[in-house]
């Protein structure tokens, strides 16, 4: 039996801009909780697929779903972007309708998604509060950037981050090879926005995971929230300034993190090699 794939584009409403996220809807798992399909059959999708995330879903119960996130070399512990790519499939499936919170089991725990009135769909993230550390030897040099053009560098539970000019977030042209020797999930660069509109610039680089620049990151707002959303009341826009570009609405709540965002379908087809669990499968 076929498997249903969708790409869709999330952070923006126009098609090939955002960030793009392969959505594939399994069914469910079973009575032991294990998956119908193999974590090596889902890693070579997401390797087939070459986006910097393929999402997986298996129903779970009446408005929850279990998901799994795999960049083309690796699973990751948490994706913002393909979880707003997910929910946007799942309203188009029917499955969702507006106003409804749809739940997520997640190797980051719970995760919840709710479309508002104005099509804006909300994720329910874990705050990610970096922790001032000098940056690692080889850190800067990689970026191009001097010490001087230096804000601030922080450490979150996923990523680096580098705090400097909005310009220089811009201009950024990395040694690739250089920051994948760097331990580290991905490096965010950031900086007060300068445009009049968006709060916060950034981009995000993660070379080491297999996506040499991340288009639009839903999970480094949750780092983004907590360095700059004390200073901004709480609540801003944001703008990814990569070469696709997105725009997130991010509100800090405690522990948590509301990230917003748009999607667009850009392509609907079906996997015909399902790869199902054989019945006696151990793993």
């Amino acid at each position: 039996m076929p498997v249903p794939l969708v790409v869709a584009d999330a952070f923006t409403r126009v098609p090939f801009e955002g960030n793009p996220a392969a959505v594939v809807v399994l069914p469910s798992a079973d009575a032991g909780g294990r998956w119908p399909v193999t974590d090596g059959w889902m890693q070579a999708v997401a390797a087939e697929m070459n986006l910097s995330e393929t999402a997986f879903l298996v129903p779970a119960g009446s408005l929850r779903w279990g998901l799994r996130w795999f960049t083309p070399t690796t699973e990751v512990d948490l994706c913002g972007h393909a979880t707003l790519a997910s929910a946007h499939v799942l309203s188009g499936r029917g499955d969702l309708d507006a106003g409804e919170v749809a739940v997520f089991e997640t190797r980051s725990g719970e995760l919840t998604a709710v479309t508002g009135d104005d099509g804006w769909i909300e994720l329910d993230l874990p705050v990610d509060r970096p922790v001032p550390t000098p940056p690692p030897e080889g850190l800067l040099p990689a970026l191009g950037i001097t010490p001087a053009q230096v804000v601030a560098t922080a450490r979150g539970r996923f990523d680096l981050l580098v705090v400097t000019a909005p310009d220089v977030v811009r201009s950024l042209v990395p040694d690739l090879a250089a920051l994948r020797a760097i331990d580290t999930r991905a490096v965010i660069v950031a900086a007060p926005g300068d445009d009049g509109v968006h709060a916060v610039v950034s981009r995000v680089f993660a070379p080491g995971s297999g996506i040499d620049e991340d288009p639009v990151t839903g999970s480094a707002h949750c780092t983004l929230a907590a360095w700059f959303g004390p200073d901004l009341g709480g609540s801003f826009l944001a703008r990814q300034v990569s070469r696709r570009g997105g725009t997130l609405r991010v509100a800090l709540r405690g522990e948590r993190v509301g990230v917003a965002g748009q999607a667009v379908t850009v392509h609907c087809g079906e996997l015909v090699h399902p790869g199902w669990q054989q019945p006696d499968h151990a793993g």
